[in-house]
């Protein structure tokens, strides 16, 4: 996987389009305050994740409020030791209580056990993760697989498919997890919320450069 730690900044002064991403995705008070906190939180592979993320650029890129429509913050961590629903409500009630403050609802998702209820749920098989950032792969849409871990070093990006279909707005099928029927209902539910996103039926021709970028200081 690629890892552009040292193309972070374009040449010429002009941010890169992680620096954009970045900048972006953390003009969200809430997501600010969630990476701050997370590494507190002790959870093992531990990744804010998905629509507070990429719904705020959209959000910003429309001229709206950072935050608004955003129904929830997603963070995803991997415990294999317990698979049981029980230990992830455990720390999904401790994080909500964490970040009470912050008047958002909070879903923290095992990815480990993600197998055993995804099928009943969704009604498509789904075999079993090996890390939090396998389930950020599988989003149902390209462009919107995307990231962000807190560390003691700083933040790390993480984006399968790049970040032009993120940034531009073009949404397409996620190759590495096709299901035309859950596609299409994501995506009109993305369209109908931000319309001036393009929504296309086909998988990219060529897979995006993978974005891998560590030890990010927020601006």
């Amino acid at each position: 996987m690629a890892d552009p730690l040292d193309s972070f900044d374009e040449p010429g002064g002009e941010p890169s389009p992680a620096r954009l991403f970045v900048d972006l995705a953390l003009a969200n008070p809430a997501n600010r305050a969630i990476l701050e906190r997370l590494p507190a939180l002790g959870l093992p592979d531990a990744w804010l994740v998905a629509g507070c993320l990429f719904q705020t650029v959209w959000n910003l890129r429309s001229g709206r409020p950072a935050a608004e429509g955003i129904r929830d913050y997603d963070l995803f961590y991997f415990d294999a030791a317990d698979l049981s629903a029980g230990a992830e409500a455990a720390i999904g009630s401790r994080v909500q209580a964490a970040c009470a403050d912050l008047g958002v609802t909070l879903e923290a998702k095992n990815q480990a056990r993600v197998h055993t209820w995804y099928e009943a749920y969704f009604g498509a098989p789904y075999s079993p993760l090996r890390s939090s950032t396998e389930g950020i792969d599988r989003f149902l849409v390209d462009g919107t697989c995307v990231g962000l871990q807190a560390g003691a070093g700083g933040l790390t990006l993480y984006a399968p498919d790049g970040l032009d279909g993120l940034l531009r707005g073009v949404l397409r099928p996620n190759r590495r997890c096709p299901d035309a029927r859950l596609y299409a209902a994501k995506a009109a539910d993305y369209r109908r919320r931000w319309p001036w996103l393009t929504v296309l039926d086909t998988a990219a021709a060529q897979a995006a450069p993978p974005v891998l970028v560590r030890g990010l200081c927020p601006s």
